[in-house]
């Protein structure tokens, strides 16, 4: 019998063993699992930005410290980035109540897998004193409601993974000092925003230069009275490119007052490739995918890859006729004056392009125009830059009178490389006489590429 009562003792210790074994096991895992949910999944992040019990928190990843807290988003999120270079805002709800300044900073990171920030309107500013004191930011993994991102003086900022909804301005880029250049911003979706991306007139000691932005796999759900981008008067939105993007406009019965793109300052030598515009309005008022303003100074590059789908007030609205730009697209320059060169030495040279595209077939008239000395020679010379810098073999035809002359196939194929592109047509001329009352003038009718 009493061998029997302490077999009974042994397993009843045992069992309370194991199940006090199992609890210990179960509180390391779940204190390991509260740790490791506290921290970012890369311990590169100088903060973990969290929410606990309403109160916003930043956790140091090198002491493992909470070292700043508060019941305003905005307050915590601007302490942490003002002291570290790289935050993790972990999944939640985040409110502005104020503006979050990341001032003169180089290689800050925010980050996030998903975290909404809720603006009222606010805004996150990248700035610099001038474009050398903040550089290779980056901004990624945000939901942003009504609130704004601005950069403002600042290199090589990177905006990415990020959806923009419902906000007056989502996205701004702002000149006040120096310039805003190489600014990257990829697969971003902007729903029911105002202004989506914004260029700004520059003020201050600025330049206009937005110069090498990219653009690239954004999606844009446009609403009444907005605008997907947005170049101001004065900025320069140029040597960039707008690529494999898609704006919607028209849709859920809004019809009025919408354009893809507006341009009132400049995309200088700016390739718009594999974007599509498309409109599911029916009777659309005031429905653009590009328009044009006065204020204008280039038009965009528009790539044979460019769509325009649906129903448009018009495709591209330009009221004030800007040169447009396009592969596949035609030109002409008409009554361009020669100067001409007298005593048998060619005039300044007038040099014909339509750079940033490239011209691959043309068809030129000379005009002759005023009154011959007697026995005066006017010779008309034509050749070809090409991109090189090689200069063709040359065309020339003489005049004794006033006349009008197409070059025929025979002279344009003289001037024709065995293979090359062309950069620009040169014209020069010149007169026989000591002094001349004849004047040279050309037109260029032709295609670009």
């Amino acid at each position: 019998m009493k061998l029997e009562h302490s077999k009974r003792l042994t397993i009843i210790f045992l069992g309370v063993v194991l199940v006090l074994a199992a609890v210990n096991t179960y509180l390391i895992f779940e204190n390991i699992r509260i740790a490791r949910d506290q921290l970012a999944d890369d311990s590169i992040f100088d903060y973990v930005i969290f929410r606990d019990e309403g109160i916003y928190k930043a956790k140091n990843q090198s002491s493992g410290r909470v070292d700043f807290s508060s019941s305003a988003a905005s307050v915590v999120l601007s302490q942490s980035i003002s002291k570290g270079d790289s935050i993790f805002i972990k999944s939640g709800i985040y409110i502005l109540d104020a503006d979050v300044q990341i001032v003169n900073k180089k290689h800050a990171e925010v980050a996030s897998n998903g975290a909404t920030i809720v603006g009222n309107g606010k805004k996150i500013i990248f700035r610099g004193d001038d474009y050398t004191y903040s550089q290779n930011n980056v901004l990624y993994g945000l939901q942003v409601l009504n609130a704004t991102l601005r950069i403002e003086n600042s290199f090589l900022t990177s905006l990415s993974d990020i959806i923009f909804e419902n906000c007056s301005v989502a996205i701004e880029l702002a000149n006040t000092r120096t310039w805003t250049e190489g600014t990257k911003i990829e697969n971003c979706h902007f729903i029911n925003c105002t202004e989506s991306i914004a260029f700004r007139t520059p003020t201050e000691n600025a330049t206009g230069s937005y110069a090498s932005t990219q653009i690239n796999r954004c999606f844009f759900n446009l609403r009444d009275n907005s605008i997907g981008i947005n170049i101001e008067e004065k900025a320069e939105y140029s040597d960039s490119q707008l690529q494999n993007s898609r704006m919607w406009l028209g849709e859920n019965h809004q019809e009025n007052n919408q354009t893809g793109l507006k341009l009132d300052g400049s995309m200088h030598e700016t390739l718009l490739s594999g974007v599509v515009f498309e409109s599911f309005a029916i009777n659309p008022l005031n429905v653009y995918a590009i328009s044009i303003g006065e204020t204008s100074v280039t038009t965009p590059n528009i790539d044979s890859t460019v769509s325009f789908l649906g129903n448009w007030t018009s495709r591209v609205y330009n009221p004030f006729s800007k040169w447009i730009s396009g592969a596949g697209g035609v030109f002409r320059n008409i009554n361009e004056l020669v100067p001409l060169g007298v005593e048998g030495v060619y005039g300044n040279t007038t040099s014909i392009h339509r750079r940033p595209l490239t011209i691959f077939a043309f068809r030129p008239r000379i005009q002759i125009e005023g009154t011959f000395a007697t026995n005066e020679i006017v010779t008309v010379r034509m050749r070809l830059e090409l991109v090189d810098n090689v200069i063709s073999e040359s065309v020339e035809k003489v005049f004794t009178n006033t006349t009008t002359l197409w070059l025929s196939d025979d002279d344009l194929l003289k001037l024709y490389p065995s293979q090359d592109v062309v950069w620009e047509i040169l014209v020069d001329a010149k007169s026989s006489g000591s002094s001349t009352n004849v004047m040279v003038k050309i037109d260029i009718y032709g295609a670009t590429t």
